[in-house]
């Protein structure tokens, strides 16, 4: 009892030292009490760090119900006391094998929590250790530390994957949407790891957790657009004909198409079927994730079904925005229409979902509703929700915008608000009608009468506004009233707001041009105000009106035209929708709903244009063939693809020359010397696919090697002996690169002008050479120039200022530099993949001169050789988040393969990449120090015009690398 007094008498601190105290004890009971009190303290938002030690203490407790509460705690603060919880790693090791499922677990969920770079071994090995547990909610908290251990170390992701592909094998209800999440955010570019877990995930779905159910759904939505074809195909009629067909060709075309009408696939149709009863669930994001899988994938005549569940959310307060949105695309097909008053608006609706109500409601009115919905608008201009009237009173000029038989009714209903005692309400009822009477001015010049007469009491200033402007717009309907307006506003110009002064001023120009006689004292009296107003806008327009309608021997020509200027015709304007353009987000996402892309958004995918490999039906049984992974989906591994060609090979040689599959590199290197002394009795065929193979493998052992490594060592193995025709083909790959990089020029940087080093000035370029002490620096030559007719000497660095993480190598003090000589010295910087500038002292022996080098982003990447297929599996690894696409017009003088070449290559240290397309250019490279793959493609189109495409697994390098390269192929 005394414990629960201190708690409430005494300060935070002494209430912790009593939980300190009952942590401390021998007994169970008083831990258990305490640990219930603190993570109740935590549940209210109460801070309890300081008690990390005392509860750290308690996590080998042997009482279950203690240790689950203390990994509760450890979940929590495990990241802010990092120091701490690595002192108990390895009695969360000891949690991992606890017979106790939970135990096992908050152990994994604890370590997954531990945001400390050095324990990322410690975690892969748990995460694996964990997906084979027997207990399925052991395994699903493996899936949930996926994530976690990714975004620590993105470098884990091959591990990673293979994790995810194990767990998404799992057939328990419980892990399906935790290991669907887990690959979503690790890898959703590996589409080839659902093919055979496709159907599985469709079966389990009505069994999975609500929001496991929502992920699945939102998985397989953009799933089935990239592997179903379109269901609405033929329904706008058939296809493209071919261009060189013949009439009796394309009768066989049409007569095929009728007989043979789209057949839904019956994986697509499994996926339609299976998410169709969870329209009746309770929770709403499930019925909103079917909602919008319906929308994208079902075929026009039964996306219906979705209708009556989104009223029922309506009707429920659920989920109402997003229900909202979707009926508002939805109201074109008039599958809303009879469910009508669900959209009446409640006074106890906020203002965001009344706005939303009205919406809806304006897009359903038609010819036979209007009457309805226009006399449920006069009950809202009663609310006291003045945002909400406003907004009512542009859906009734929205209504009349769109019906054009109501138009006068709502014109006249607009025109009897005018009388209303609330400001606001007349105040948006004269801009709607302003914007209605655009449409046919010369019938409603009552209307126009009427409103001058409101210039007395409307006091709003854009509603003064609009009236005048509507006034000196149609001045010749009411040619006696409008010069009196003018009188009253001459009077009250300098009283007004400054928006009602600069339409009086236009008034006054529009009627000194159309009755000079009566107005034009007037006009000169309303100029002469505003000659001398405060405000610089009001001024600027009478001084320049007064030069336009009252010619003088300074006026210009322009005066000729004031008519044509004031009086023109101005086009109505069209009363559109706000949420106009929405539809391009997919429905039911956060983008979707702030019409704009919110961070993590991922772009529906278009459907496919041709239909899928019939292969890909196998991916519900036993999965797909190697060989279709190779040729539909651009993700498998390296050494799958290897293994497809030495199968390929050995379908197509004699069975004694098997021995060429073996990956041992000596028994390669024997099997291709006995090759080229054969090779005259095999055919010519087989000979360029052995070759195509063997450049293929040497190419990527290259490729593998890390950038500027041992490549004056001799090689550990011998030399193996090529054909004839091989060495000549390798040898004209190593020409042409070594031609092409001779003959680019590199581009020299000022980094010590001669007046400002007093004689002595300094070049430098980036050489573009591995930089041989340490390969993740970029090599960079300088040149000294003594200009002074004295000799400078002890030429060296001092006092490097770097940014974090970055690296320089001092080039050797050069002792003595003669007058008039030059001199060329290496230094290597490691910038850390970043274009931050080193700075540093360059020193002589009499002077410090501070410099700096910024490097371009092109610098700071190295070649890299791959083949064409290569490229294209890389490529597609780097895709959505990692891709960046511009549209340009070439330069002139860079519309031919050789020019595009020349200046990517001199923007950025990237090696040319094979093309089978003579309209496409491909290069390739890696950063220097993360070693982060860079791939470009220029694809010309006609007249000059081409599209950049870069994929870069670092997105800032990505974005700099595409300005670089756009303003060295455009200027």
């Amino acid at each position: 009892m005394s414990v629960y007094i201190h708690s409430h008498m005494d300060p935070a601190s002494d209430v912790h030292d009593d939980l300190k105290e009952m942590l401390d004890s021998n007994k169970d009971s008083l831990k258990l009490e305490a640990m219930k009190r603190i993570v109740a303290m935590i549940a209210r938002g109460k801070n309890a760090s300081d008690l990390f030690p005392a509860v750290v203490k308690n996590v080998a407790c042997k009482n279950i119900e203690v240790k689950k509460l203390v990994y509760v705690y450890l979940v929590r603060y495990a990241e802010e006391q990092q120091d701490l919880a690595l002192l108990s790693i390895s009695t969360f090791q000891r949690g991992l094998k606890d017979p106790n499922q939970l135990i096992r677990a908050s152990a994994l969920r604890v370590l997954s929590s531990i945001r400390v770079t050095i324990i990322v071994p410690i975690m892969m090995l748990a995460i694996k250790e964990a997906a084979s547990d027997m207990s399925p909610y052991v395994r699903k908290t493996a899936a949930h530390a996926i994530p976690k251990l990714y975004s620590l170390d993105p470098e884990q992701k091959d591990q990673l994957i293979e994790v995810i592909e194990k767990l998404l094998a799992d057939k328990t209800t419980l892990v399906a949407g935790s290991v669907v999440m887990a690959f979503e955010e690790v890898c959703p570019e590996r589409i080839d790891l659902i093919h055979k877990n496709y159907r599985k995930l469709c079966n389990l779905l009505i069994d999975v957790e609500e929001w496991g159910q929502v992920v699945i759904i939102n998985m397989l939505t953009r799933y089935a657009r990239t592997q179903f074809l379109n269901p609405n195909i033929n329904e706008g009629g058939g296809g493209e004909k071919t261009f060189y067909g013949s009439d009796e060709e394309e009768d066989e075309d049409e007569e095929e198409k009728e007989k043979k009408p789209y057949v839904m696939d019956p994986d697509h149709r499994l996926l339609l079927r299976n998410t169709k009863p969870l329209l009746q669930s309770r929770n709403a994001a499930v019925v909103m994730a079917v909602a919008q899988l319906y929308f994208h994938l079902a075929p026009k005549a039964e996306v219906g079904v979705i209708a009556k569940a989104l009223v029922r959310l309506l009707r429920s307060h659920r989920f109402t925005q997003f229900t909202y949105l979707f009926s508002h695309l939805y109201v074109s097909q008039g599958m809303f229409e009879p469910y009508l008053k669900s959209f009446y608006i409640r006074s106890t609706d906020p203002t965001q979902i009344k706005v939303l109500k009205l919406e809806v409601l304006t897009n359903l009115a038609n010819e036979t509703n209007i009457s309805t919905i226009l006399r449920e608008f006069q009950t809202y201009i009663k609310s006291m929700d003045k945002d909400f009237v406003a907004a009512t009173i542009q859906a009734i000029g929205r209504c009349a915008t769109n019906i054009g038989e109501v138009r006068d009714t709502c014109l006249n209903g607009l025109v009897q608000l005018l009388s209303n005692r609330d400001e606001l309400v007349v105040a948006e009822s004269v801009v709607v009608i302003k914007k209605l009477l655009q449409m046919q001015p010369e019938k409603h010049s009552d209307i126009i009468k009427h409103m001058a007469k409101l210039t007395d009491n409307i006091q709003v200033p854009m509603a003064r506004a609009s009236i005048l402007w509507l006034i000196g717009e149609y001045c010749e309907h009411v040619p006696k009233i409008a010069p009196d307006v003018l009188r009253k506003m001459a009077k009250s110009f300098t009283n007004e707001e400054d928006i009602v002064k600069l339409q009086i001023i236009n008034l006054a120009a529009k009627l000194y041009l159309t009755n000079s006689k009566q107005t034009k004292l007037l006009t000169q009296y309303v100029l002469n105000l505003a000659k001398y107003d405060q405000n610089y806008d009001i001024r600027d327009r009478a001084r320049f009106i007064r030069q336009l309608i009252v010619p003088t021997e300074k006026s210009g020509a322009l005066s000729k035209y004031a008519k044509k200027l004031f009086l023109a015709l101005k086009p109505a304007p069209v009363l559109e929708s706000p949420f106009k353009d929405r539809d391009h987000f997919q429905l039911g996402s956060l983008s979707h709903l702030l019409n704009a892309k919110a961070g993590g958004y991922q772009e529906l995918p278009d459907w496919p244009e041709a239909a899928p490999d019939p292969l890909r039906a196998q991916r519900g049984g036993e999965g797909v063939c190697a060989g279709t992974f190779d040729l539909c989906f651009p993700f498998s591994s390296e050494q799958s693809s290897e293994e497809e060609e030495r199968k390929h090979e050995r379908k197509s040689k004699p069975r004694k020359s098997d021995s060429e599959s073996e990956s041992d590199e000596e028994e390669e290197s024997e099997s291709e010397s006995s090759q080229s002394e054969s090779e005259d009795s095999e055919s010519e065929a087989e000979v360029k696919k052995k070759k195509k193979v063997m450049i293929h493998r040497k190419r990527n052992r290259y490729r593998k090697k890390p950038y500027g490594a041992a490549e004056s060592k001799p090689p550990s193995k011998p030399v193996k002996t090529e054909s004839k025709k091989e060495k000549k083909e390798m040898s004209l790959l190593d020409l042409d690169d070594c031609e092409f990089f001779s003959s680019l020029a590199l581009k020299n940087y000022e980094l010590l002008h001669r007046i400002t080093g007093e004689g002595l000035s300094v070049e430098y370029c980036f050489s573009r050479q591995p930089f041989s002490p340490d390969g993740n620096m970029v090599a960079v030559q300088m040149q000294f120039t003594n200009n002074a007719t004295s000799d400078t000497k002890n030429l060296h660095m001092e006092d490097v200022k770097l940014q974090s993480g970055m690296r320089v190598k001092e080039f050797p003090e050069i002792e003595l530099l003669p007058a008039g000589e030059t001199a060329t010295a290496v230094m290597g910087i490691d910038f850390c993949d970043s274009t931050q500038a080193a700075n540093f002292q360059l020193c002589t022996h009499t002077r410090k001169f501070f410099v700096s080098i910024q490097p371009p982003v092109g610098e700071l990447m190295r070649p890299v050789f791959l083949t064409e297929n290569e490229f294209k599996k890389e490529q597609g690894q780097l895709m959505g988040m990692n891709e960046i696409t511009e549209r340009l017009t070439l330069d002139v003088k860079c519309r031919n393969e050789h020019a595009i070449v020349q200046r990517v290559t001199t923007a950025a240290n990237l090696s040319r990449v094979p093309c089978g397309s003579d309209k496409e250019c491909r290069f390739a490279g890696k950063t220097v120090t993360s070693g982060s793959l860079v791939l470009v493609t220029v694809a010309t189109k006609e007249e000059g015009a081409a599209q950049l495409t870069v994929n870069c697994e670092k997105m800032v390098i990505g974005t700099m690398l595409v300005k670089d390269i756009l303003l060295a192929l455009t200027q």
